[in-house]
């Protein structure tokens, strides 16, 4: 029986490039890691794949699955989510899973019936540390945490779907809008995971694959998980009280 690795965190701060990392610098970790693969409403984004990605399929589809009890289906972000709960339990019947993907989806798979003896190992990517929250919190002109967040994601969607789409249009910037005000909602289950890190070079900062190494925050964020597919704490990784986020 295999664990169940999940890792999260809000649209664009880095999941794909730091997974897409560890399979090219240490395949060793990734050969035995199974992708959880969920059904997905949405419109495949530049470069995604049918099956790897996402099993895109239309709402219609999707919707129909919550009359089988073996489907998880959630809404997230405006888009209709589903996980084959038998094909994750048969997959962990041959090895360790590897999920990554939005803290929506990962807070259900955190507490979705498994056998008791699976671990969950879980990590959330955040775009603030831990002391940068209480640094905000207490500072002289105070700010709105929520509205901070969502300026600092907006940056980072704005520059990752440019560089994918070129010119944007109306239907873009709305889901922008969508993704970058849901991010101080995702932060709030930060707690729920076993392990914070924070990390500043999102799916936009060419940290993660402009020279051979990654570099800065794309680096340590991606040695931290490292660690934690080899059974050691991350090295650069917090636990968040509950009530760090008002």
């Amino acid at each position: 029986m295999g664990s169940f690795v999940i890792m999260s965190g809000p649209s664009c701060i880095g999941k794909g490039p730091l997974h897409a990392a560890i399979k090219r610098l240490r395949p060793d970790l990734a050969v035995d890691l199974q992708p959880l693969v969920l059904y997905n409403d949405r419109d495949p984004r530049p470069g995604e794949v049918d099956g790897r990605d996402y099993h895109f399929r239309s709402r219609a589809e999707i919707l129909a699955l919550r009359e089988d009890e073996n489907y998880l289906v959630m809404e997230v972000r405006g888009d209709f989510q589903a996980v084959d709960l038998a094909e994750l339990r048969e997959m962990l019947d041959r090895g360790d899973v590897f999920y990554e993907g939005n803290p929506f989806v990962a807070a259900e798979l955190l507490r979705c019936p498994l056998p008791e003896d699976i671990e969950r190992p879980s990590v959330f990517l955040s775009p603030l540390s831990q002391e940068e929250v209480e640094s905000i919190k207490q500072a002289e002109h105070p700010v709105n945490i929520g509205d901070f967040v969502a300026e600092i994601m907006r940056r980072k969607l704005l520059r990752r779907t440019q560089r994918q789409k070129g010119p944007l249009a109306l239907t873009d910037l709305e889901e922008i809008q969508r993704r970058c005000t849901s991010a101080y909602r995702e932060m709030k289950m930060a707690w729920r995971f076993d392990w914070v890190i924070p990390n500043h070079d999102g799916e936009d900062s060419e940290n993660w694959d402009a020279f051979y190494y990654p570099v800065g925050d794309a680096r340590l964020a991606m040695l931290s998980v490292m660690d934690l597919l080899e059974g050691r704490p991350p090295r650069r990784a917090e636990r968040w009280d509950q009530n760090l986020l008002p």
